[in-house]
């Protein structure tokens, strides 16, 4: 993730340019005093701007879960929401709360900690940017058990089973041990290292691209499109190892199955169409260009008031 300048630390360019001067290349050009890391900031950034997207994406997210789960349209996953009333709309939102915001501040802190080590040994920018999102995505894996209780909680066969987050964490424990949480582990791995790779990547360029704005509301609403647009074609594109994931963790013990079997067992259940696997596909979409574009934007308004 390219940095901002000045106070706000150490860019990639100012990173680069030291690079060149301790080389030397033969151009004089001031070298900025070092200064003291300032990580942590990166990782309450990433962590407050997944806490903003929660509180506001959650209905829309259990929405679209409830179609990758019964690969049915949005009237009837929508009616299924209306039945249940209001006091399950927002049930089972405390472990993607905890887990999106501490997935978020790993995203972000993580990567940022990778990435400026890479660039000072003069690694190619692209290909640190993707070594330092495939580490940040592997760390952010062992956060699943909070997707794994959100899974089951929002599954309506468990509604009378599980009573809050607390309980079904304790019976999981109880009964079938450490490894039940990282049941769906495979999927979220070749999910989390690309797709956190590529955002960083096209958010990068697209930044670039960008042209620069005065206004706080035009920089915001910038940011926002930026993230918004990124998130929701990466997340299109990842769509069916959701649906991968989400099927097998709706299983409580059990054999683990095979991520190629759950493939197998999802296509034949659908009817061998494999754009049966893209049900819930364009409400997806909606959240994530939601999602993303508060997470964007709200990341950079933390990290501007982190670093004035």
């Amino acid at each position: 993730m390219s940095c901002e300048c000045g106070e706000q630390g150490m860019s990639e360019q100012n990173i680069l340019e030291r690079a060149c001067i301790a080389d030397g290349c033969g151009v004089v050009m001031p070298v900025p005093a070092p200064s003291l890391p300032h990580h942590w900031k990166e990782f309450i950034c990433g962590g407050g701007s997944a806490f903003c997207n929660i509180i506001i994406s959650y209905p829309l997210n259990k929405l679209i879960f409830r179609q990758m789960m019964h690969g049915v349209e949005t009237t009837f996953a929508l009616n299924q929401l209306q039945k249940e009333g209001l006091g399950f709309l927002y049930r089972g939102m405390l472990p993607p709360l905890l887990q999106r915001s501490l997935s978020m501040s790993v995203m972000f802190g993580v990567y940022d900690e990778c990435l400026q080590p890479l660039l000072e040994k003069r690694y190619n920018p692209y290909a640190a940017k993707m070594l330092a999102g495939v580490v940040a995505g592997c760390v952010e894996a062992t956060l699943m058990p909070f997707e794994r209780i959100q899974t089951l909680l929002i599954h309506p066969k468990y509604h009378n089973k599980f009573r809050n987050t607390a309980d079904a964490a304790s019976y999981i424990a109880k009964h079938y041990g450490i490894k039940e949480f990282y049941r769906g582990l495979i999927p979220i791995l070749f999910r989390n290292g690309p797709s956190n790779a590529m955002f960083f990547i096209l958010r990068d360029e697209v930044k670039d691209r960008f042209p620069e704005q005065e206004t706080a509301i035009y920089q915001g609403l910038q940011n926002f499109i930026a993230g918004a647009s990124i998130g929701a074609l990466l997340s299109t594109l990842f769509y069916p190892l959701n649906v991968l994931k989400i099927n097998m963790q709706c299983e409580l013990g059990g054999p683990h199955r095979t991520i190629a079997y759950e493939f197998r067992y999802i296509l034949r259940k659908r009817g061998f169409r494999y754009v049966n696997f893209y049900h819930g596909a364009l409400l997806n979409i909606s959240r994530a260009f939601l999602s993303w574009g508060i997470i964007n934007a709200s990341y950079e308004v933390f990290r501007k008031i982190l670093y004035a």
